[in-house]
């Protein structure tokens, strides 16, 4: 049995994760550009180990939270997993083919290609809240670009962290793939290991150590944060179209999403329409209200303990609580409907960082561009929503107001865009992932320039001043 058959596809420890590093590096020094039907199998495997333990997920899920919706799961974790997977299958022969470039006439005769190498070995950072989702997400895209992975999973999701490693444990042996599991101090070892590239999903606060920890090692990182994603709602979109394109953003995993709609700004007039509206269409997504088997509770004590006292902040500085339902929270499971916050001011906790749960301030404007001013003076957020049936004022905030990504008339659902980037921007992230883009980001895209017997670089070589070298400089500085 040779050492990397030793190696357990879980790590707990510094001196484990530095044996699998080390392995995974061998392996990949090995095999360094794994073939289109190498990429195949493993792919197809990872699709039908993810299949065989959907229920397994969901139920897992449902342990760590307390009470996880079985659909929150099936359709934010699995089902973008499986598409993901259906895409990169149908579209990785073409990705993985070498691009050809043109030389240019001063080149000539010469061939320039771009040959898309696999990394190595890349880091993956998974949060709590889509653990599915984000950490085998990434993984499909590494495996796509013919790299080894190595996966750090959350702390606060230890049932889904045993089902996620019976599941890669069935297809991948650990110089391929393996799980990393430990609290802080092992994220930020995880973090300081010289990786080729480093993928972190979390809070901007974290995500600053994570880069800073990359650094010494010189490794490339993409940084999937968060921010406080606006709403607006524009003044001609009837209220509950509105409120029926932007509820499900919020109410998916009680808001524990860091796409979700972090704070709405509505026209002034309707603040009273929009409040009642919302209330109206949350009692009937959810008509149990706390107790509704559909929605999801807040993962853990700890985050449940930080939404209550927010919410308590913003009441003591005058802000008016509106839960959304009269069974709004059950302390003892941890369980919170969504609160609507309004009279807010730029004091309070919650207009102050990322809500990442079931609070969402409503914030009256009179004019858009009051309210376009609020946005932009803002640090750049993960996602901005839009809520209007105006071509031109679409095409404005589409191309003056920066973010991660947009919806227009609906929220959260451009994340589930297999044919597109997904990104932050600024403090909510750098680089992207998904589709070819994610493809690009695990690849290096080497440039191969060639020649033949004749090549003209000899006519610019010194001595200089001939006379055929003035006629090409002539020529070409132009």
């Amino acid at each position: 049995m040779t050492a990397i058959e030793t190696l357990p596809i879980q790590a707990t420890d510094r001196p484990q994760m530095q044996a699998i590093l080390h392995a995974q590096q061998a392996a990949f020094r090995a095999n360094p550009m794994p073939s289109l039907e190498q990429r195949t199998h493993q792919l197809k495997a990872l699709k039908a180990a993810l299949l065989n333990h959907k229920t397994a997920l969901c139920e897992a899920l449902n342990q760590d939270y307390g009470r996880r919706s079985h659909h929150d799961t099936l359709i934010a974790d699995i089902l973008p997993c499986v598409a993901q997977l259906n895409y990169t299958l149908k579209h990785l022969k073409k990705w993985m083919k070498p691009a050809r470039r043109h030389a240019g006439l001063m080149l000539t005769p010469a061939k320039v290609e771009v040959v898309y190498q696999p990394l190595g070995v890349v880091g993956i950072v998974v949060p709590w809240n889509f653990p599915v989702m984000l950490s085998l997400g990434p993984l499909i895209t590494a495996l796509a670009a013919g790299n080894r992975a190595m996966i750090k999973l959350s702390e606060f999701t230890p049932a889904t962290n045993q089902v996620l490693r019976d599941l890669l444990a069935s297809q991948f042996e650990p110089e391929t793939v393996a799980v990393i599991e430990g609290e802080a101090d092992i994220a930020a070892a995880f973090s300081a290991l010289p990786f080729d590239h480093l993928l972190f999903t979390g809070s901007t606060q974290v995500g600053r150590h994570v880069m800073r920890a990359a650094a010494d090692n010189l490794t490339p990182v993409t940084l999937e944060l968060g921010g406080k994603s606006p709403a607006l709602i524009a003044p001609d979109i009837p209220i509950p179209l509105a409120v029926e394109r932007l509820i499900y953003g919020k109410s998916l995993n009680a808001g524990q999403i860091c796409v979700a709609p972090d704070y709405v700004l509505v026209p002034a007039d309707q603040h009273d329409a929009f409040v009642a509206e919302y209330q109206k269409q949350f009692q009937a997504m959810y008509p149990q209200g706390v107790a509704s088997n559909d929605f999801t509770s807040v993962i853990n004590r700890k985050q449940y303990d930080r939404l209550r006292a927010w919410l308590a902040d913003a009441e003591q500085q005058g802000a008016k609580v509106i839960p959304c339902h009269p069974e709004a929270r059950d302390d003892e499971q941890h369980r919170m409907i969504t609160h609507l916050v309004l009279e807010t001011n730029e004091q309070i906790q919650l207009m102050q960082e990322e809500i990442f749960g079931p609070l969402l301030p409503v914030i009256p404007y009179h004019s858009l561009d009051e309210a376009l001013a609020r946005i932009r003076r803002q640090p750049r957020p993960l996602a901005l929503y839009l809520m209007s049936l105006d071509p031109a004022l679409q095409q404005q905030i589409k191309t003056t107001t920066h973010a991660g990504g947009m919806c227009i008339n609906d929220a959260v659902f451009h994340v589930a865009a297999d044919d597109a980037p997904f990104g932050g921007i600024g403090p909510s992230g750098m680089g992207h992932y998904h589709g070819k883009e994610g493809f690009l980001t695990f690849s290096k895209a080497k440039t191969v320039l060639s020649r033949g017997k004749f090549s003209t670089g000899k006519l610019i070589t010194p001595p200089y001043g001939g006379w055929l070298q003035k006629l090409m400089l002539a020529f070409f500085l132009r």
